[in-house]
Formats: structure tokens, C-alpha cells, sequence
């Protein structure tokens, strides 16, 4: 068991790399995950990390070394889960991972609420923008708002993702409200670093616009425009699960409304069928049936 922890850890060297980040990660000293690689490397007789003061990274043997570690702790996992089954209690952890504003919208407390029907399942949430490789990432489930995802990937659509324009009263009272899509050219627009940052696409009924917004802030997070959107900086293109609060208590308002922007799903995004544990399954049915109730 301690070269299977000595793995763990070798693991999570390898994918932050940083001893203090999966000491904190981990919740023990740097000296003990420090201790661990040093066993592990003792056990193998070969160098699997090089450190600098600056960086930390794999040497060959640490490449080998890395995927086989996955692999092993990959079985360790399915041996717990195939004990699970006999007694019918789920355990063990769950690696999920979903944007930052979904993860603050809706993803938190979708988990609260699951892990109080599994008290003995541990979920671990990485709130990321970036792709990840599931695989190499161990993540067991990708919650993803994509027009097309990833055909890699087995989906499963949770729900629409409907986005709106949105700007603060205060804006919208010093800079006029926009009538038609060709007026967001002469506007303050906030936009998005990853995608559609300077031409927005509109749709009403036949009439399509694609309009060339002058962006003055983007940023590649939701909620980071939603704040600008608050303290007055312009109009954001917002998803409507962050945005339907403020609307609600009118400290936003829709910009062009009778507009629709090109609609996206929230899809549950996971690497096999084959493989899909009884607790991955347990969490996408529980998110179906959320996402399909609640007035989210």
C-alpha cells in the first residue's frame, strides 16, 4: 500500500509539477511527499523527476514511470469499486471537472446535494477552462457547454445552454439601448478571449446578423465578464444559468431580446461506456434528473 500511495503522489508530482501543490493537494507535508518520490525512485532504482529551482519535470523512466503508475492505480480503483457492488454503498472518489461559472452556478451545490445520498463517495472538482485529456487527468467525468463536443467522447446532453446579451441600467442609461444588431458596433462589448470575441451572430425569426463588435475587455471566463457586465462596462454575452439572477432582480437587463444567440448543451462527457463505474453512473443520472427539475 505505501508504493501504491508512493505512486499517488509520484502522480500528482507529475501533473502539477509542483511538491508544495500536491502537498496541499494531497494534504501532507512537502517533506513526505518529498520522502515518497525519493522511495519510489529508491524502489525502481532509476530518476523519474528532474528539479530545478523553477521547474520540476519527467525524465524518460519518469514517462514510463507515470503510465504505469496510472494504469495501477486505475486497477486499484476498479478493485474498489467491484468491492462496492456486493454491499451496494458507493465509495471512493470521483475526479469531475466543468468551466469556472458553471462549477459557481450550478456544479457546487449539484455536488453538495449528490454527496448527501453517497456520504461515503469523495468527489474531486477541477473548475478549469482549459481541454483536458480525461485519461491522462484520471478525470471520470467532463461537464462540458458545447454546440459539438468532442467525438472522442461518449455524450450525454444534460440540458440547452441558451445565452443572452446582457449590460447594467446604469450603461444602458448613459450609452442608450442598442435597437438593432448593427448597433452593438458603437457600444462597449465584452467579450470572449476563446471564442467569438469580435463578431457576434444573431437570429430572429429569417433575419440573421453577424455583427463585428469593438471589444475593449475580454476575458476567457464567464463570471469575469458577468462582473464587468455589473459594474457597468458594457454588453456581455452571458449564459443565461449566470445571468437569469440579475435579470430577476434587475441589475441587468436584456439587450435585443427579440435576438436569439446560437444555442449550445450542456453535455456529461466521459472517456468509455465500458468502464463507467457505478458511481460515474450514479452522479450522470443524478445530473440528468437535476438538470431536467430544477428551475436551474
Amino acid at each position: 500500500m505505501d508504493r501504491l500511495t508512493a505512486m499517488q503522489v509520484f502522480v500528482e508530482v507529475a501533473h502539477s509539477g509542483s511538491f508544495s501543490a500536491t502537498a496541499d493537494k494531497l494534504d501532507m507535508s512537502r517533506a513526505m511527499v518529498t520522502r515518497y518520490v525519493g522511495e519510489l525512485e529508491q524502489w525502481l532504482g532509476a530518476r523519474l523527476l528532474q528539479r530545478t529551482t523553477r521547474s520540476v519535470t519527467l525524465t524518460d523512466a519518469g514517462e514510463n514511470c507515470l503510465r504505469r503508475s496510472q494504469q495501477m492505480l486505475a486497477l486499484m480503483e476498479n478493485v474498489e469499486e467491484e468491492a462496492q457492488s456486493h454491499d451496494g454503498t458507493l465509495r471512493g472518489q470521483l475526479r469531475i471537472t466543468c468551466s469556472m461559472s458553471l462549477a459557481y452556478a450550478q456544479m457546487a451545490a449539484a455536488v453538495t446535494d449528490f454527496l448527501k445520498l453517497y456520504p461515503q463517495l469523495k468527489v474531486d472538482l477541477n473548475a478549469s477552462e482549459g481541454a483536458l485529456n480525461l485519461v491522462e487527468a484520471r478525470i471520470d467525468l467532463a461537464i462540458r457547454i458545447s454546440a459539438e463536443p468532442d467525438p472522442m467522447l461518449i455524450g450525454r446532453v444534460l440540458a440547452p445552454c441558451t445565452s443572452i446579451l446582457v449590460a447594467s441600467p446604469d450603461y444602458l442609461h448613459a450609452q442608450g439601448t442598442p435597437k438593432l444588431p448593427s448597433d452593438l458596433a458603437a457600444h462597449r462589448c465584452l467579450s470572449y478571449a476563446n471564442f467569438g470575441k469580435s463578431v457576434w451572430k444573431l437570429q430572429r425569426g429569417d433575419e440573421q446578423a453577424e455583427v463585428r463588435v469593438g471589444s475593449h475587455f475580454s476575458a476567457n471566463e464567464a463570471t469575469a465578464l458577468l462582473r464587468a457586465a455589473l459594474a457597468g462596462g458594457g454588453v456581455a454575452l452571458q449564459p443565461t444559468y449566470l445571468a437569469n439572477p440579475h435579470l430577476h432582480d434587475g441589475s441587468l437587463q436584456a439587450v435585443l431580446p427579440d435576438w436569439k444567440l446560437p444555442d449550445m448543451a450542456i453535455y456529461a462527457l466521459y472517456p468509455s461506456r465500458k468502464h463507467l463505474s457505478p458511481a460515474v453512473r450514479a452522479l450522470l443520472d443524478f445530473l440528468v434528473e437535476r438538470f431536467a427539475t430544477v428551475p436551474w
